[in-house]
């Protein structure tokens, strides 16, 4: 069972991927022959969290770190290859099809790109009811007027219902993706990357729609995003991934005043827009980020870490501890 108030809780999720028949298949010899042995992709690995409702917790990293599959399997696009995910109290990590589809109308997805995400053969009527029709949510007779209602209120003119997705610019098609979210009237909002493909002067009306949104609605979001500007501004609370693990959650507060692993202290000093630049001249130890399909022993951070310790970060797994108030950190400096 989830914890008290709690939406979303995920203990242990994982997701792996076979790769097969490629260059990254690799040849062993077994019993004096040749064999191909198929490798996987480590994209999730036994990553835990909660989301209390009402909240919205920003979900941060590099590219490739895994924190769109994550949300994805989340959000039941991918199936979890081990790990369990309850929604209000129910368990809902094995669950497919119809009897998946009463949690399913309750968590909806903004996707990051506002393109590729939108049939370019429906018009925006047909987008935006489709939920709507699939979970019974509207009669007919009162999809035209709600599909009104959603333009509305995410800030277009409703007779835009009648156009096609390629009749507007990104921004606006973005506020379409919202407003399609919005159609079962959802309680979480999954948003990955929704700003990352938009201008700087658009990306801060969608954020500013986001919010108010949420007060409006009593939405709680799964942010993903590797704009720590934008975490920093809409976010209750900060977890951070690396290599498909999640190495640090806590307050966005306290997790922007002191941030505890090095990774994430690295991570921040890479921005030039934040206040918090006493770590821009912390010591970096050189390297490139390993590959998930070969993750290095111990700790994933390890091979870049500059204060690595040998004989330990590369022997052990260091698990996620809590260091304080409502913060953890997956790392040995902090017993």
């Amino acid at each position: 069972m989830t914890a008290a108030g709690a939406l979303l809780r995920v203990e242990g999720l994982t997701k792996h991927f076979p790769v097969q028949k490629s260059i990254f298949d690799k040849l062993v010899v077994r019993d004096g022959r040749v064999r191909l042995i198929s490798q996987t992709v480590h994209a999730v690995n036994g990553v835990s969290f909660e989301i209390a409702r009402g909240e919205t917790l920003g979900l941060v990293g590099e590219s490739g770190c895994g924190k769109s599959t994550l949300a994805k399997t989340i959000v039941g696009l991918y199936s979890p290859t081990a790990g369990r995910v309850w929604f209000d109290g129910q368990e809902i990590g094995g669950l497919s099809g119809a009897v998946r589809r009463p949690y399913q109308k309750r968590i909806q997805m903004v996707f990051q790109d506002p393109f590729s995400s939108l049939n370019p053969r429906k018009k925006i009527r047909e987008i935006i009811g489709l939920p709507m029709l699939v979970h019974g949510v509207a009669r007919a007779s009162e999809r035209h007027d709600r599909v009104g209602q959603l333009l509305a209120k995410v800030g277009l003119d409703p007779t835009y219902a009648e156009r096609y997705p390629h009749q507007f610019s990104g921004g606006q098609r973005q506020r379409i993706g919202v407003a399609r979210a919005l159609a079962c009237q959802p309680e979480l909002v999954i948003a990955d990357e929704p700003l990352s493909a938009l201008d700087v002067s658009i990306q801060a009306q969608v954020l500013n729609l986001l919010m108010d949104l949420q007060e409006e609605f009593g939405l709680t979001y799964l942010l993903v995003s590797h704009d720590l500007s934008v975490v920093k501004h809409i976010s209750t609370r900060v977890a951070v991934m690396y290599l498909g693990y999640l190495v640090e959650l806590a307050a966005t507060d306290a997790i922007f005043d002191r941030p505890l692993h090095p990774y994430t202290q690295l991570l921040f000093s890479a921005i030039p827009s934040l206040d918090h630049l006493e770590f821009a001249d912390a010591p970096r130890r050189e390297g490139e980020v390993p590959t998930p399909i070969d993750l290095p022993a111990g700790c994933p951070f390890h091979p870049r870490c500059p204060q690595f310790m040998a004989g330990r970060c590369d022997a052990e797994e260091p698990a996620l501890r809590p260091v304080g108030d409502k913060h953890a950190v997956s790392c040995f400096l902090y017993p």
